[in-house]
Order: C-alpha cells, then sequence, then structure tokens
C-alpha cells in the first residue's frame, strides 16, 4: 500500500481561530497512539488570521479513514464545525523526501 497524505486548509468564523487550532491540536494527541499516523502538523497563517492548515501523512487511506470512525474524532469534529467558515482539502501520495 502506499502512504496518504492530505494538506487541509480550514477557514474559521472570524474570531474562532484559536478555538479551532485547540480543537486540531486535541485531535493530534489522539493521534499520538496510532502508528499508521506518521505526521499530523497544525500550522496557522501570520498573513491570514482566519487560516489554519493540517498536514497529515498516513501509513495508507485506509487508516485514515479508519481514524475518522473513531469515537473521539466524531466528537471533535462535532464540537469543531460550529466554528468553521469553510474547508478545502488536497489528498496526495508522499513518494519521498526527508522524514518520509
Amino acid at each position: 500500500m502506499s502512504r496518504f497524505g492530505m494538506y487541509v486548509k480550514f477557514t474559521a468564523k472570524p474570531g474562532q481561530r484559536d478555538a479551532l487550532v485547540n480543537i486540531l491540536l486535541e485531535g493530534e494527541a489522539s493521534m499520538q497512539s496510532v502508528k499508521e499516523c506518521e505526521l499530523y502538523i497544525v500550522n496557522v497563517s501570520d498573513t491570514e488570521p482566519d487560516t489554519i492548515w493540517v498536514t497529515e501523512m498516513w501509513a495508507n487511506p485506509e487508516a485514515h479513514e479508519a481514524s475518522l470512525a473513531q469515537e473521539e474524532t466524531k466528537a471533535s469534529i462535532e464540537r469543531a464545525m460550529p466554528l468553521i467558515a469553510g474547508v478545502e482539502a488536497v489528498k496526495v501520495r508522499p513518494v519521498g523526501g526527508k522524514g518520509v
């Protein structure tokens, strides 16, 4: 199986970026025990005050899908939804480089 990656751009509702970041970081904490989650980084933009980027790399697409079925993940998504104005996701297939 090939690795699976995503770049996800979240646009928070005005003034809600930090609250959304906190929820996403809670998600990162839960991913620590998931061996197939190889990378999960939450980034903020210095030039776009409502923008958050999440960079993910998984052992395979199935592991990513399985993570979305976890009760803790579902609860985080439910808490985050009212804070989100928009989401854009780009799925990628990591093929090499430092850290891969």
